[in-house]
């Protein structure tokens, strides 16, 4: 009796060698992604800057805020 292993019943198609268009693509593909995540994560930094300056600002400006109505100009 013959048993049969995995890798007989299930065997992978041979892979075939990258050609040059496609290595091409794939390192754009990565250097892209790449960019896109460190772009990501520099604007995470910098909204979470702004939104600390905003939060420590916002306590600030109210108090010295005038109530004095601003002025309009008129068309004459």
């Amino acid at each position: 009796m013959i048993i049969r292993t995995v890798s007989d019943i299930f065997r992978t198609p041979d892979t075939r060698p990258e050609t040059p268009m496609e290595k091409t693509t794939r390192e754009v593909k990565e250097r892209i992604d790449a960019e896109t995540e460190k772009r990501h994560v520099k604007v995470a930094g910098l909204r979470k800057a702004r939104l600390e300056k905003e939060a420590q600002t916002s306590g600030d400006t109210a108090a010295s805020k005038s109530k004095a109505p601003r002025r309009v100009k008129t068309k004459s």
